[in-house]
């Protein structure tokens, strides 16, 4: 459903859905002093919920169907392509898709699908975030931030943008995938980057990729902050 469609929320599912706009609207769009750079802590979000482009889905249980979560990522894949379409690009990149778990409590479930869908995602052109309470993944600013720490378990996806690359630096396939879309607009520390990691030899160590400043009025990273 789409996220402004609060009266649409499923029965029992009112108080997740609560929270997850509370946090989006206390912590998403704002800036934070921990964060490390200047802006809100995700800068897509306040255009995606202005513009009514986040859409929202509630698995019930606190022990899901292993199946039918599996079901309910291969039905994302298939989903999401079809929300951005009839968009401009400058809307598109701003669609979300949101499924929350607000009963599960093992959240070795969450980062599990996280990492069976990752690459089905990113080679399709988008990514997928995994948030829960306690959530570790260090902000890319700032090591010791936690932008994924959320009030419920969930899974996002949303397109890829070109501020992603070093969120896709673990895996060859993923730098592809990376390149795939982006090749022709890609910074020059970057594509540097991109050949010396798709190019290293095993025997030799490929130097730790360092987040650079933008220049002014360039994009900043939307996904991990």
């Amino acid at each position: 459903m789409p996220f402004a469609g609060a009266d649409e929320t499923p029965p029992g599912h009112g108080a997740a859905t609560e929270s997850l706009r509370t946090w989006a609207e206390s912590f998403l769009t704002r800036p934070n002093p921990d964060l490390g750079r200047d802006g809100s802590v995700c800068p897509y979000v306040r255009p995606a919920l202005d513009r009514g482009l986040m859409w929202v889905c509630c698995i019930s249980g606190h022990r899901p169907d292993i199946r039918q979560l599996r079901e309910t990522m291969y039905d994302a894949l298939d989903i999401y392509p079809t929300l951005t379409q009839g968009h401009a690009s400058a809307k598109s990149v701003l669609c979300a898709m949101v499924t929350l778990f607000p009963q599960v409590t093992d959240y070795r479930m969450v980062d599990d699908l996280h990492e069976e869908f990752k690459s089905s995602f990113v080679d399709q052109g988008t990514m997928l975030g995994q948030f829960y309470p306690g959530c570790a993944q260090s902000g890319l600013w700032n090591k010791e931030f936690r932008p994924l720490n959320s009030p419920v378990p969930m899974l996002v996806v949303r397109s890829m943008m070109s501020t992603d690359f070093p969120f896709l630096l673990e895996r060859p396939e993923w730098m592809n995938a990376y390149v795939r879309k982006f090749a022709p607009q890609l910074p020059a520390h970057v594509r540097a980057a991109v050949v010396g990691r798709l190019t290293a030899q095993p025997e030799h160590e490929v130097p730790a990729y360092i987040a650079q400043p933008e220049p002014a009025g360039a994009p900043v990273p939307g996904g991990r902050s």
